[in-house]
């Protein structure tokens, strides 16, 4: 897009909205510093206050949801988690232009969960897998639900939404392979059990790592469903070994591991045409994993 938007509709935000959020809401913290987070996320416009706290604005309509189950969630789930997860400390309300809730949360030190930032994928590896285990555990009682086509709903109901997105990619990649493991994907057998609490969007970007260890999980709206959705960084972030020791330390089967892979094409291939002009970090990344995908499908694993 020409004006240096991802998205057609989102709300723009600078240092002045957010000062004057502050200045009518939360005075108390008005006068800190306020700086923005450079991010290739696409959902939300982050601000640094002061040194131990950020501000983050939904930009888009469909991020707007995640205001609320942050501020109900997040404080019930972080007690039984073994990784950090910013516990909001206060929910701004619509103001000053800006449509939405907002949230005050802590800054939660650290870089994006990568190669160049963790001593051994094999022990990060791990770390993410008690992560999700001890998610899984947590009570789902009264636990929201994924949208129409939200990560968690079965696969099967993301089928025309990811064949759009194929359609959308000729030239991009090679479609009859991104079709056929697709495919792979969907003939899997279904999730029969329960809806187990994911993340949904468990990749490198929303994960920290401190001294060269995962330390963090970050930008997530909680929700329950099919744990499937949840394996994407399998193919984002490990390979070889360090995937093959994912999977092992979550002991997944083989319709689940399956199914994980079709949720990390489905994802790519829908961002990947989206943000081809206007996010290069985000299409990189989706690049990344499609051929990682593509790999493993061609390999038989």
């Amino acid at each position: 897009m020409a004006d240096g938007k991802m998205h057609a509709d989102e709300v723009e935000t600078d240092v002045s909205l957010v000062r004057r959020l502050l200045a009518g809401q939360f005075p108390q913290w008005a006068d800190l510093r306020i700086e923005p987070v450079a991010s290739a996320g696409t959902d939300h416009a982050i601000y640094r206050l002061g040194d131990e706290m950020s501000v983050r604005l939904p930009r888009i309509h469909w991020a707007v949801g995640q205001v609320e189950k942050e501020w109900e969630w997040f404080p019930k789930l972080a007690p039984h988690l073994p990784l950090a997860i910013p516990t909001p400390l206060a929910k701004g309300e619509p103001g000053e232009g800006f449509p939405n809730p907002w949230l005050v949360s802590p800054w939660i030190p650290g870089e994006d969960a990568t190669e160049d930032h963790l001593r051994d994928l094999s022990e990060a590896a791990v770390d993410l897998a008690g992560f999700i285990l001890a998610l899984q555990r947590i009570d789902t009682a009264g636990a929201p639900r994924p949208g129409p086509t939200g990560r968690g709903v079965p696969l099967a109901v993301r089928d025309e939404y990811t064949r759009n997105g194929i359609a959308r990619s000729e030239g991009l990649v090679d479609i009859e392979a991104v079709t056929a493991a697709w495919e792979a994907a969907l003939a899997a057998s279904a999730w029969d059990g329960e809806p187990v609490w994911i993340h949904g969007d468990l990749l490198p970007g929303n994960v920290l790592a401190r001294h060269g260890r995962v330390s963090a999980v970050i930008d997530w709206g909680p929700l329950v469903g099919d744990p499937a959705a949840e394996l994407t960084v399998a193919w984002a972030l490990f390979s070889g070994e360090s995937r093959a020791g994912f999977r092992a330390a979550l002991g997944v089967d083989d319709a689940t591991w399956a199914r994980g892979r079709g949720w990390a094409l489905s994802t790519a291939i829908l961002e990947l045409p989206y943000y081809i002009d206007t996010n290069p970090a985000i299409v990189a990344k989706a690049r990344h994993r499609i051929a990682e995908v593509l790999a493993d499908h061609k390999s038989g694993a």
